[in-house]
Order: structure tokens, then C-alpha cells, then sequence
């Protein structure tokens, strides 16, 4: 299958099984831990068994079927999804959806750490279940999985990713076979889709509301349905997720009809269902084929969390850090250093809880909290996108707070047991991405601007003055100013103190971040004629920032233009090198010993000062690896000392 080939946006057999493919890892293996973790060590009972499954039906009907696949995946931002693009489309309407926004993303980021090492190792534990294996130790099978999945990411999942359709294909078949065959055997359990059973469950199974922790692993993978949109189109996953439901709701009836059916056994002792509804000749297949598909519930959260880095890279909430393209395919990066971070945790994560039932407990909190973030800022899409009545987006949004609450008090619990863990980590996410932000919040602050307009006939006079050696033929600064004749008072400095910079063209070029996800435009404005130039690039937030290879087409769609006189000029090259001369002066700010901080403006400048200092450096991070870069560095000064007293002394 040639995905270069498919276009995933419209509707057709291929594009349906790309879908399937990609963006169902995560919530299409949760039959392998969500029954086991509903009754645990518990007695099985009707009231257990069958209130179990119907939370964990209704739980999938509101939550998934209802709010992510109805509601919103209405909310595209051009064809994009996940929480950055959702934000993009409503920040206008308020002041305060940058801190909701951080939250929700550090905790899917951690959701990206323990979702790998939790289905692998259900995955693996199948093995326990094959006759003279008894207890085996998987934690080095898991490791070696995991560590092999995660050092592939370098060279891209173009050519592997063709199978993944195939491969989930047959995963949610044979949940339905198992299921199927189950369900045949009891079937009285269908009835557990009555909202009765859930609602006795609730109100008089003891403990029935905590063990909402545990339904809610059935819906953990909502959240990437819609992170991936832009990979799939609306319409694939929607007409998937009728298959995909189906499939997972056969196979949780199946395993409960298996359970009921255990009437002398007073506990599973460990038994875990899903595997349990494999005839003994299935078993390898069976555990193969889970094992196949956590390795591409893996891939799904690695890929997704690539995404959501460089996506707020250039929304300024992360540290520029190197990023890859290992394919030629639209969208698929490679972050060594998020990879890196990614297999640490998933490594921790599996030597800490040792077995899938421990990471029962870490998982789910976390991503309860994205949820609640995606509620909230879907509310003003609803309401000023969509334009629906206040009522009508109170009542709905009411409703899916009232069940994300529920869910995240059910979870407390977990947070002694191993919640902490993806909470220390979210913590951790939030901290970084919010002191970036700020940091450079407060950088931007004291950036001072400037009429260009004012030191035009100033920098003309330069660049004709022989007197002083020649710089550069063409001097490219990088700007902030977002404006047409704005300039920074710093680059105006940098031109003329000192010894001033003497070149042909003076070039200022300012990266232009639009809300929508793959922009690629650019608009020129010439201030002097053939002296001073200035270039505004429009990228969407997932574009890579490649500032040379940007500027250098732009110049020479100038040149066969015939624009600006460039074409009869020099470019600088000459008999010894045919390169032309281009330099790029990158201005860096550092901390000056000159502030004077209150605590907490000192902890989060300081953090984002060395979160700057070993990242990538500036001139990577704007695609500046071929020609002469400047690195010039001034002080930023915040909070100057005052009321220095210093005594002379004879």
C-alpha cells in the first residue's frame, strides 16, 4: 500500500484501513487490562460483572462515540486536530486559555509514557497463560520491545506503516470472533447494556463509584482520535469508529459472559479475561497479534507526541529543540531528544511497576485532566464557531464536566498507589512549557521597536560609504517586528555600533506563525530600492522552521522576476566561490548580573535561561546551516538593582 498515494481526507477502502491503522492503537487494546481491572481480586457477581461493562458501554458512548467523534472532531483547524489546534481556534475569545492549555498538553505527554508500557506488557503477559509456562518474567521481553520500537524511530514508520491497517484489521476481527464466541455460550449478557446495570453498580455495589477509575481505561484513547485528525480525515474516522466500537463492545461482553460463567471460581486469581477467551490452540496467534497491536498503540502515542512537541515549539511553549523529517512524507518527524525522554520514562515506568495490573493504577489520572482542558475550550468553539445557544453548550458541556469530574475523583485513589508517577511527569511537562512561555513572554516585554522608516537614508548612506569594509553583499536579520516598518532598537544597534556593518542589501526577515497548521506564504516590502528589504514568511504551526532554504527561493523568485534590480546586481559569488554571499546575524538575549529578582520571577527566568542554553541553538532552530551566521549576544535586564550604596574609602 503506497500512502503517498491515498488521499486519507476522502472516503475509500484504503483510506478507511489507513485510519484504522493509525489513530486506534490506544483505545483498540483497552479489552487487554480494562475487565481484569474492573473486578481485580473481587468475588464475581451480576452486580459487578454486568454494572461493570455498562459503564464502560455508556462510558464509550459519551465520552467517545458522542463528544470526540460527534462534537469534537467538528472542531478542524483546516483539516488539523489535537489540543494546540483546538486552541488556535478559540485563544481570540479569551485571556486565559494559555495555562488550560499547557496542563492539558503535559498530561497527554505523560499519557505518552505510560500507555506504551502498559500494553505491551498485557500484551506479553499472555504468555503466563500457555500450559508449562506458568509465571514468567517479562519485564526483559517488554524492555526489549519497547527499546527496539523506540531506537526504529529514527529511520520513520513510512514503509512499516502500510501494515499497521492490515495488522488492527485483524486485531478488532478477532476481538469480535472471541467475543462472538462468548457471548453465544451467556447470552444474558446483553443486558448489561441496560444503564440500569451501571446505575445499581454506582449506588450499591460497595465502592462501585471508585472503580470508575478502572472503566475509565476503556476511554483513555478518545483524546488521540482527535489528536489525529489531519492524519485521517473526519469522515474515516467517523466511519471506522462504527467498526471499531462494535468490535470493543463484543469483545467486553465477551470476556464478562466468560466471567460469568466461571460460577465455581470464587476469584480470577489472576487470571486476565481477555486471554482467557482464547481456545488453547489460539493462544500463540492470539498473543502475537496483541503484541502486534500494542507495538502500534505505541507508535501511535510516540508519533503523536512528536507532533504535539513541534507544535509547540512554534507556538513558543517548548524549548527549540532538533527536529527531523526521516521521510519524505507531510508530517512525519523525528525527535531524538523527545525520543530519548520518552524511552527513560516507558523504561522506568516498567522496571518500577513491574506488571500490567501495577500500571493500572498510574494510568487514567492523568489523561482525565486533558479531557476536562478539551471540554472547557471546546465550549467557546461551541459557542462562538459553531454559534450555539448558551443553553444548549451549558447543558452538553455540563453533562461531559459532571462525567470527567466523576472520573478524576474515582481516580484520587490511584494517586498513592502509582498516580503520582504521571502526575510528577505532567508537572514536570507543565513546568517546562510554562516557564518558556513566560520566559519569553517576558523577553518579548522589553524588545523595543522602531520606525525603520526613520534610519533608511542612514543605513543607504552606509552601504555606499567605502570608507568601511564591506560586511557582507547581503546582511539577513531575523525580526520580531510583525509590522512593515517596525524594526528592533537591537538590530538598529547592531548595524551601526561598534564597527558598523557595511553590505549591499540589508535584508530583515520575520517568521510569521499563522493559526493555521500548514501556511507557507510570504509577502516582500521594499523600503529603499535595492538597499533595504524586508520579507515577511507565513508558516503554519506545524511547518518546520527552515529560514535559509525559505529566504534563498524567495530571492531567487525575485531574481527571475526581475524585482528590485537584483538580477543585475552581484550576489557576492565570485571565481574562487560560486555560493553567494549571504550572512545571517542572530541576536541572543542572556541574563544580565545587573537584575534583581523577586523568587519567583528568578526560578522561572532561570529555568528558561538554561532550558535555552542546552537546546538547540538559535541558528539550528531557524534553519540556518549553510551560510555565515552572527551570533551577537545582548543583556536582558528585567529587574535592575537599585539603591546600590557604596562608600568610598581613602
Amino acid at each position: 500500500m503506497n500512502l503517498d498515494r491515498i488521499d486519507l481526507k476522502r472516503v475509500s477502502i484504503a483510506s478507511l484501513l489507513v485510519a484504522l491503522g493509525i489513530i486506534y492503537g490506544d483505545i483498540g487494546t483497552s479489552p487487554l487490562y480494562v475487565l481484569k481491572a474492573i473486578i481485580g481480586d473481587r468475588a464475581p457477581s451480576e452486580l459487578l460483572v454486568f454494572g461493570g461493562i455498562s459503564c464502560v458501554f455508556w462510558t464509550i458512548t459519551f465520552q467517545t462515540s458522542v463528544k470526540y467523534i460527534y462534537l469534537t472532531l467538528k472542531a478542524d483547524n483546516h483539516g488539523e486536530g489535537g489540543i494546540f489546534s483546538l486552541y488556535s481556534l478559540v485563544r481570540r475569545y479569551g485571556k486565559y486559555f494559555i495555562i488550560p492549555t499547557i496542563l492539558g498538553a503535559a498530561t497527554l505527554l505523560a499519557d505518552g509514557i505510560i500507555t506504551p508500557a502498559i500494553s505491551v506488557s498485557s500484551a506479553v503477559e499472555g504468555l503466563g497463560n500457555l500450559k508449562g509456562m506458568g509465571p514468567i518474567p517479562t519485564v526483559p521481553l517488554v524492555v526489549i520491545i519497547l527499546s527496539g520500537l523506540f531506537f526504529f524511530q529514527r529511520f520513520g514508520t513510512h514503509k512499516v506503516g502500510s501494515i499497521f491497517g492490515p495488522a488492527m484489521l485483524i486485531w478488532f476481527t478477532m476481538l469480535i470472533v472471541l467475543g462472538l464466541h462468548e457471548i453465544a455460550r451467556f447470552p444474558s449478557i446483553l443486558k448489561a447494556l441496560n444503564p440500569y446495570y451501571a446505575y445499581r453498580f454506582l449506588i450499591h455495589y460497595p465502592q462501585g463509584f471508585w472503580l470508575l477509575g478502572a472503566v475509565f481505561l476503556a476511554t483513555t484513547g478518545a483524546e488521540a482520535l482527535y489528536s489525529d485528525l489531519g492524519h485521517c480525515g473526519r469522515r474515516n474516522i467517523r466511519i471506522t469508529w462504527v467498526f471499531v466500537k462494535a468490535s470493543l463492545v463484543i469483545n467486553y461482553l465477551g470476556q464478562a459472559a466468560w466471567v460469568m460463567n466461571q460460577s465455581g471460581s470464587k476469584y480470577l486469581e489472576g487470571r486476565n479475561p481477555f486471554f482467557q477467551i482464547m481456545p488453547h490452540w489460539f493462544l500463540i496467534p492470539g498473543i502475537l497479534i496483541a503484541t502486534m497491536a500494542a507495538i502500534i498503540a505505541s507508535q501511535a502515542l510516540i508519533s503523536g507526541s512528536f507532533t504535539l512537541i513541534n507544535e509547540a515549539m512554534n507556538l513558543n511553549f517548548w524549548p527549540r529543540v532538533t527536529v527531523r523529517q526521516p521521510t519524505d512524507s507531510k508530517g512525519q518527524i523525528f525527535i531524538p531528544s523527545v525520543n530519548l525522554m520518552l524511552w527513560v520514562g516507558c523504561v522506568l515506568v516498567v522496571f518500577h511497576f513491574r506488571n500490567s495490573s501495577n500500571m493500572e493504577a498510574a494510568y487514567g489520572m492523568a489523561i482525565t485532566i486533558t479531557m476536562l482542558v478539551t471540554t472547557f475550550l471546546l465550549s467557546y468553539f461551541l459557542l462562538y464557531r459553531l454559534r450555539w445557544s448558551k443553553l444548549a453548550v451549558v447543558l452538553m458541556v455540563g453533562l461531559f464536566f459532571t462525567i470527567e469530574l466523576a472520573f478524576l475523583i474515582a481516580n484520587i485513589p490511584k494517586f498513592s498507589d502509582g498516580g503520582y508517577i504521571t502526575l510528577l511527569i505532567s508537572a514536570t511537562y507543565f513546568l517546562i512549557m510554562y516557564c518558556v512561555y513566560s520566559g519569553r513572554r517576558i523577553s518579548n516585554k522589553f524588545t523595543r521597536f522602531v520606525d525603520l522608516g526613520k534610519y533608511v537614508g542612514k543605513i543607504t548612506e552606509l552601504s555606499n560609504d567605502k570608507t568601511f569594509p564591506k560586511f557582507s553583499t547581503h546582511l539577513v536579520y531575523l525580526t520580531k517586528a510583525n509590522q512593515r516598518h517596525h524594526i528592533e532598537e537591537k538590530i538598529i544597534n547592531s548595524i551601526f555600533s561598534k564597527m558598523p556593518k557595511r553590505a549591499d542589501v540589508y535584508w530583515f526577515v520575520h517568521i510569521n506563525r499563522t493559526e493555521d497548521p500548514y501556511t507557507l506564504s510570504y509577502s516582500v516590502h521594499e523600503l529603499a530600492d535595492d538597499k533595504v528589504v524586508k520579507i515577511t514568511i507565513n508558516t503554519g504551526f506545524r511547518v518546520q522552521t527552515r529560514t535559509e532554504v525559505f529566504f534563498k527561493k524567495i530571492v531567487q523568485e525575485l531574481i527571475n522576476n526581475k524585482e528590485l534590480n537584483m538580477h543585475t546586481k552581484s550576489d557576492g559569488s565570485n571565481r574562487y566561490n560560486s555560493e553567494p554571499d549571504f550572512k545571517f546575524v542572530v541576536i541572543e538575549k542572556f541574563l544580565s548580573v545587573e537584575n534583581e529578582f523577586t523568587f519567583k520571577d528568578g526560578i522561572m527566568l532561570n529555568i528558561f535561561f538554561f532550558l535555552k542554553s542546552i537546546s538547540q541553538r538559535d541558528e539550528r532552530a531557524f534553519g540556518l546551516d549553510k551560510s555565515d551566521v552572527v551570533i551577537e549576544h545582548v543583556p536582558l535586564v528585567y529587574q535592575p538593582i537599585g539603591n546600590i550604596e557604596l562608600v568610598r574609602v581613602s
